[in-house]
């Protein structure tokens, strides 16, 4: 079921890759919007004491914020774009968006600001794993509970909870401060056996 659930979301991402290159935007000028809508999300989520639409703009930009991680990898390969330095900039915007939102949630009161940095620095080890372990030659794609797409995922599912239920959110900050750390674990033991693998 996951299986085809990803196959129809890939399929719907190269629809709006498409319309994305019909209008002329760029793999990077994507990349930046993501960043830009995070910005948006980070700025509801910290005021949303002040108005209760600001509480449902919230998970709304942060969605946005990922559409636009998945669209600009699919409208790069679209394209032909794909470049060491696409990728390379790519990574940097998606942490400076997610560390953007996490900021705006703990800023908001929305979480014990403890939990809202363990969640961060969880998050940010996470791609750091990855992108040494890739450096080193060893592949850490689909490897760990909590890679961006589900954080992103709880952290919406949560702030939508929240309209009825305000401590929802606190509650997946403490989640994610977990699985990301679980996450991170996860990569250390695979890379270690892949890199003896190589070794032997």
């Amino acid at each position: 079921m996951l299986t085809k659930l990803k196959e129809k979301f890939q399929s719907w991402i190269a629809t709006e890759a498409k319309l994305a290159h019909n209008l002329g935007l760029t793999p990077n000028q994507i990349s930046a919007i993501g960043v830009v809508f995070a910005v948006f999300s980070a700025l509801a989520y910290w005021n949303w004491q002040y108005h209760p639409l600001y509480r449902i703009l919230a998970p709304i930009f942060l969605l946005f914020s990922g559409f636009c991680d998945a669209l600009d990898g699919a409208l790069a390969r679209m394209r032909g774009q794909i470049t060491t330095f696409g990728g390379f900039i790519d990574s940097v915007l998606d942490r400076y968006a997610e560390a953007i939102i996490f900021c705006g949630i703990t800023a908001g009161g929305l979480c014990h600001p403890i939990w809202g940095l363990v969640a961060l620095a969880g998050s940010l080890l996470v791609s750091y794993a990855r992108a040494r372990a890739e450096a080193a030659g060893v592949k850490m794609e689909t490897v760990g509970v909590a890679e961006r797409a589900e954080r992103l995922m709880i952290l919406a599912i949560a702030s939508f909870l929240s309209l009825v239920w305000l401590e929802a959110l606190s509650w997946a900050v403490i989640l994610l401060s977990i699985l990301t750390h679980l996450t991170v674990l996860q990569r250390i033991v695979y890379f270690r056996k892949a890199s003896q693998q190589k070794e032997e």
